[in-house]
Formats: C-alpha cells, structure tokens, sequence
C-alpha cells in the first residue's frame, strides 16, 4: 500500500461531516482558485464544501463519496475511510477522506468504458480490481453489498465476453497492447 505523501489531502469528519481535522492541502485542493490561506474559518468552509465537492449525492451522505476530484487542471484520487468499529452507527461513525495527488490507473478506464459500454458503477469496480481488490474491499470502498460487487463484475463479464475475474483483467491487458 502506497505511504501518505506530502502532496496528500486528509480530513477527518464527523457523523454530520463536521471537521474534526484537515491538513493545508486538502483545503487548498478544495479551495482552488480561491486562496486557502484567506479563508477565515476553514472548518466552516469545509462544512459547506465537502457535500457540494466530495459527495455522490449532496443531499445524501449516505450515497458516499466521489472517485476523483478536479480541481484546477488536476485530477486527484478521493477515497473515504470508516474509522469506527460500528459503520452501522452513523451517529458515532467518524471518516478519514484521503485525497491523492498523481494516482491514476494504470491503465485507462475511461476508453475501456466507453469500448465495453461500462456504467460509471462497473468501470468503478473494474478500476478497483485492477488495484487487486477483493469483492469485500470492493463493496467497503464503494458503499455497496459484496453481492452488488460480483453483480456488477458479472456484468462486466458479459460485456467483455469473459467468465472470470481474471478474465476481464486479461482482456484489458490486451487491449492495452
């Protein structure tokens, strides 16, 4: 596993995403354009930020986060940590959003999608098993059921024309040939 880099954002929050902790870089990501050094209250400003920037669903914490965020020309890996034993007790439930700079598939999964015409929900997952993630990492990084992970690679499989996980990383493999 890749150790956190200095480039790395980190913010800890709270059940009602309320910050409890957050390093300059990952305000200044979320900030850009703006000047993160200027903002006055930036635990306020995350507040307001975090559900319009890092959420799926703004209005839905519980749809989880997004993949990848932008901000200015770059393009960062986002991903969201339980930190509490009980994840069923979202009133005690504390995350860690990890926000990446520089990590891209190695492969592109975009141009993969678009040739099997992946959902955005299968390339995510094909993406995570390109990373050798297991359904059961898959489905925690993803907010879904291990049984919603091995639908979506069934899927996948079909689209591909494969019968195996190792199957569908054969065929990318090719492919990128």
């Amino acid at each position: 596993m890749k150790s956190m880099s200095t480039n790395d954002g980190l913010i800890l929050v709270g059940p009602s995403l309320e910050v409890i902790y957050s390093n300059a870089e990952a305000v200044e990501v979320l900030a850009y354009p703006q000047d993160s050094r200027k903002i006055q209250s930036v635990g306020t400003y995350l507040k307001r930020t975090i559900p319009s920037i890092l959420l799926r669903k703004p209005s839905s914490p519980e749809a989880g986060f997004v993949e990848t965020v932008k901000s200015g020309k770059r393009i960062y890996r986002c991903r969201a940590f339980n930190l509490r034993a009980d994840a069923n007790n979202h009133q005690s439930l504390t995350m860690a959003i990890l926000i990446e700079r520089g990590c891209r598939s190695p492969l592109d999964t975009m141009k993969l999608a678009e040739q099997f015409r992946l959902t955005q929900r299968e390339r995510e997952t094909v993406d995570h098993l390109l990373h050798g993630l297991t359904s059961k990492e898959i489905a925690s990084r993803m907010n879904i059921s291990p049984n919603t992970v091995k639908a979506f690679l069934r899927l996948v499989m079909v689209k591909m024309g494969t019968s195996t996980r190792s199957g569908i990383i054969g065929k990318i493999l090719e492919g990128a040939q």
